[in-house]
């Protein structure tokens, strides 16, 4: 399991949706680890393992797919079924046109299509029609937050089909930017800067991914589908940039080994002028990345009981009053308040 922190952002609003749909989520957090006190925090993060145990945990709960996002319930195993009828698909284009078709049939789910352009294919986004039994806002977070999910599942799931990075070109959303802190987290995830106020949701990627083979079997597939959605919240889709790179030595580095500008610059086979400056296009730094490795490694090792002592010496701390004051910097809170 990665031990990059994702925002504790779709939690929060996971379990307040489902909470207005009549649901106790106490069972989920619960399961998750994941603290009243936490979801209450604008700017707490979480593990991907946390993230994935909640949504198995709602899964259970609910019995739907969609733990009630949709405007109507997805039963487990629907998941299953359209994986199964793509994974012979010959290519990534076949395979997308076919998941378009497929979820038609699924009432709950949001219609897809496929527009191919000159150069470049949209993947869009139709939210479906709701009954009037939520508040307007809350079905408007509903949206919000089921938008989000099923392009991250795309995304990531188009780029797990053929085994290499699909690098988008541009990314859409149909509603209002969120705080500065978590707009950086969407580009973070999806790996482009996201033009928010959209008329549709929409990712759209070069034409020349459509012929990408599909190279996984229903072997691979049983396997993926029994550690979901594992691989969905701590992968980054095979991410290539010069950021991913680095901070891939780095987190090699938190776990025993440490790594100088140079050191790093030597591995990648650049300079260390050009890897700052590549850095600096992806709108990052070297001083960042440690900073968020540090953190990410700091709120993985809490999540799974190391102490404050541990993970200061672990970590590289002078001593674990350094630690906590570095904690709260990164957080907000005290490491013993956090966990």
């Amino acid at each position: 399991m990665s031990t990059r922190t994702v925002p504790a952002d779709f939690v929060r609003r996971a379990a307040e949706i489902a909470e207005d749909g009549g649901f106790d989520m106490a069972f989920p957090l619960d399961a998750a680890g994941v603290s009243v006190a936490v979801l209450r925090d604008q700017s707490a993060r979480i593990t991907p393992d946390q993230l994935t145990r909640f949504t198995q945990a709602a899964w259970q709960l609910t019995d739907d797919e969609l733990f009630g996002l949709s405007a109507a319930p997805v039963p487990r195993g629907s998941f299953k079924l359209v994986c199964l009828s793509l994974i012979h698909c010959p290519d990534l284009g076949s395979a997308l046109e076919r998941m378009a078709d497929v979820t038609r049939a699924l009432p709950g789910m949001p219609p897809l299509r496929l527009e191919t352009g000159e150069s470049t294919t949209r993947l869009l986004v139709q939210m479906p029609t709701r009954p009037r039994t939520l508040s307007p806002a809350t079905a408007r977070a509903a949206d919000r937050l089921l938008t989000d999910f099923v392009l991250m599942l795309m995304h990531r799931f188009a780029a797990w089909l053929v085994g290499r990075r699909v690098k988008l070109v541009a990314m859409e959303l149909p509603y209002p930017a969120p705080d500065s802190e978590l707009a950086k987290s969407y580009d973070a995830i999806f790996g482009v800067p996201i033009t928010f106020g959209a008329e549709v949701a929409a990712i759209e990627f070069d034409n020349s991914l459509l012929r990408a083979p599909v190279i996984q079997t229903e072997e691979t597939l049983l396997e993926y589908l029994r550690e979901s959605p594992n691989l969905l919240f701590s992968e980054r889709d095979y991410d290539s940039s010069a950021a991913a790179q680095v901070r891939k030595v780095l987190e090699a580095g938190v776990r025993g080994r440490t790594s100088t500008a140079d050191d790093i610059a030597e591995m990648l086979s650049i300079s260390v002028p050009h890897m700052r400056r590549l850095l600096r296009q992806e709108g990052t730094s070297l001083n960042q990345l440690r900073e968020e490795v540090l953190r990410d490694a700091a709120i993985s090792g809490l999540a799974r009981g190391e102490s404050v002592d541990d993970l200061s010496g672990r970590l590289g701390f002078s001593e674990p009053s350094a630690f906590r004051r570095a904690f709260k910097r990164w957080t907000g809170e005290t490491p013993g308040a956090y966990r």
